[in-house]
């Protein structure tokens, strides 16, 4: 069975292994993570007993891009309050929560994209940066303030999360300027 339903189905052996069936050949936990990024969906199962382990691989797939690169997407403090809603009446809750949030990140990201790119060649690079900071600084704000309503500890503190956003500026601001020294030699 290669497909169930439009999904793809990779097989994962007791040896580690992982088999696409849709094009019958064995496949990296690096080439499900370019499945995901091209939106290709897919599932994982256990090839012995069935079973559908797709959530462990995927959450392998992210320990493992973040021990590789150092990148973290996922701040400790922000891993912290997420085992704090193990067990806790909010557990069925976030789930859906933190889905809704990646989609209006996801949104906003695209839209904030389409303007960089429509205003990159009609303004000056002090212009896209600004208008890329006070894009962070909007969407940290919101999924800050909306975490912070499901949270029951107090929010960290405020001098902390300047110092990501502004950390977060900063790389942003280093790209643009490798982006647009990339343009001007061309």
């Amino acid at each position: 069975m290669a497909k169930n339903e439009g999904q793809i189905v990779i097989k994962k052996y007791a040896n580690r292994r992982l088999y696409n069936t849709g094009t019958s050949t064995y496949v990296t936990l690096e080439d499900l993570a370019e499945m995901v990024k091209k939106g290709e969906d897919f599932t994982v199962q256990d090839a012995k007993s069935g079973d559908d382990i797709t959530h462990s691989v995927l959450t392998q797939i992210i320990f493992e891009q973040e021990s590789k690169t150092g990148n973290t997407l996922l701040p400790i403090s922000f891993l912290r309050q997420l085992i704090t809603y193990y067990g806790d009446q909010m557990q069925m809750v976030v789930p859906s929560f933190l889905e809704h949030s990646m989609r209006a990140f996801t949104e906003q990201q695209a839209q904030m994209r389409e303007q960089v790119t429509r205003a990159f060649g009609d303004t000056p690079l002090t212009k896209n940066l600004q208008m890329v900071e006070e894009q962070v600084r909007r969407n940290t704000e919101m999924f800050q303030q909306a975490m912070q309503m499901f949270s029951p500890f107090p929010a960290p503190a405020a001098k902390e999360g300047r110092k990501a956003e502004a950390k977060d500026i900063d790389e942003l601001k280093e790209q643009l300027r490798a982006l647009q020294t990339k343009l001007d030699n061309l």
